[in-house]
Formats: structure tokens, sequence, C-alpha cells
């Protein structure tokens, strides 16, 4: 039999006890020393660049940001800060 030590990523303690489960179904983790949460093997939120720059193309072919949120499934407040940010970088 394997067992494996895990240790929390912000105290590095040993002292993990399991804690439910996330809504995507991975196994979470919670320190009994820094009563901090955290799941085995996290995964990034992040949308890859080719779709952010996908989506980026659409809204310079005039798209309203509403039409974006329908047809990519993307909150307006997440298009309009890469927007915000290819301005500023645009800019430099």
């Amino acid at each position: 039999m394997i067992t494996i030590q895990l240790q929390c990523r912000h105290c590095q303690s040993h002292n993990l006890v399991r804690n439910g489960f996330a809504p995507n179904g991975k196994q979470k983790f919670l320190c009994k020393d820094c009563r901090r949460q955290s799941r085995e093997n996290p995964s990034t939120n992040a949308y890859p660049q080719e779709r952010r720059d996908e989506i980026l193309r659409a809204y310079e072919e005039r798209s309203s940001l509403r039409g974006l949120t329908r047809t990519f499934g993307v909150a307006r407040s997440t298009v309009s800060g890469w927007i915000k940010k290819s301005n500023c970088l645009a800019a430099t």
C-alpha cells in the first residue's frame, strides 16, 4: 500500500484532514494548524490565451459585451478586464 504524505500549501504543515469535496468533485483538505482549505491537485480557472484572443477579436469586430456574454459564455466583467489590459499593453 502506498501512502502519500500531503502538506499544507500555505504553512507546510502535515496536519491535514479531509473536508468534503469541491464542486468539480476534487477532495478538499483543511489544515488544522493554519485553518485554511485547499485541494490536492488544484487547477487554474484561467481561460487559455487562444480563447481570449478569439473573444477579443470578436469584440474588435464590433460585437457588444452582452453579445459576447451570450455567444461565448464569459462574464462581461471578465471581458472588460481583458479589454482594459489589452489597451494598456497597446499604449505602452
